[in-house]
């Protein structure tokens, strides 16, 4: 998660990025330069046409676990950052997805929490504590714990290092305690981030990837489908307009279906969920379909 602060209003042009220095994500060939052109202030609508950044299934590793490893978790807890609490939080809206499921477990059995801190990496959090059962008022322990380090862990080497190292101590304390682990993938900035960059898609998936592959951990491509929204519909805004890093109510709903459809093995489409009526239908099938794209490409390759 990003600790900048909102910046002024700015014309951004992504450009063909010059070769990565070895403390860089690693570069990625330019795909597509659709940019975010924000063009209003204050109150008024911003327009935005955002970086996609098409990636084919061979640039990045194969996961490793393919299926849930966990059946039906009812008892669920996010560790991350504001990326998760943003928009009434995600794990709230994953859990509405699965109470409005088929088949759906009664709404009493289910039991998420989400343990955030803002601007934080997985450092800063306690994850003994948080998963030790009888803490955060769940007696059994959790079964799945779902883990997403800071947004700019993978975009250096010795961020993605010490990220590597903190997932691997984090999965061995929830497995003692008798959990599952999956990793949850951000998704890319885009314009007006000072950061943005067509090699942190790339750099993100790895990373995730490879740490879940060498953890035996469940992976959530969260950052493929925000990429495969903004291929089909480059007009389409996923973020907040005002930072270009967290993520707007759409970008959370995207993000929760495809973290219900990975965890479950359920496809989102269909589901009645929708956010109390917050989107339109049009814009929940495509949400829908997009994540369930996303989610059969990525563990069926």
């Amino acid at each position: 998660m990003s600790t900048d602060s909102a910046q002024s209003v700015d014309l951004v042009l992504i450009q063909r990025s010059s070769p990565s220095t070895h403390s860089e994500a690693p570069k990625e060939p330019v795909r597509a330069l659709l940019c975010r052109a924000l063009a209003a202030k204050a109150s008024l609508a911003l327009a935005a046409c955002l970086v996609t950044l098409h990636l084919s299934a061979q640039e990045l590793p194969k996961p490793k676990i393919t299926k849930p490893q966990v059946e039906m978790p009812l008892r669920v807890l996010l560790i991350g950052n504001s990326y998760f609490y943003y928009n009434n939080s995600l794990h709230n809206h994953i859990k509405r997805m699965l109470a409005s499921g088929n088949p759906a477990p009664k709404e009493s059995d289910i039991d998420y929490k989400s343990a955030t801190i803002s601007g934080a990496s997985l450092a800063h959090q306690p994850v003994e504590w948080l998963v030790t059962p009888g803490q955060l008022g769940v007696k059994e322990g959790f079964q799945l714990v779902i883990l997403a380090d800071g947004s700019a862990a993978p975009l250096s080497d010795a961020r993605r290092i010490e990220s590597r190292r903190l997932i691997r101590e984090h999965a061995a304390t929830i497995r003692k305690h008798g959990g599952q682990v999956a990793l949850y993938m951000t998704h890319a900035y885009a314009a007006p981030h000072r950061q943005t960059k067509p090699q942190n898609l790339t750099a993100t998936a790895r990373h995730y990837i490879e740490a879940a592959n060498e953890i035996d951990a469940l992976v959530i491509p969260v950052a493929l489908a925000f990429e495969e929204a903004y291929r089909q519909r480059p007009n389409v805004s996923l973020h907040m307009t005002y930072d270009g890093s967290h993520p707007n109510a759409l970008g959370t709903y995207l993000a929760a279906c495809v973290t219900f459809s990975s965890i479950y093995s359920q496809p989102c489409k269909g589901n009645i969920y929708n956010y109390f009526g917050q989107f339109s239908p049009e814009e929940i099938a495509f949400l829908q379909s997009v994540s369930d794209t996303v989610v059969q490409r990525f563990f069926n390759r």
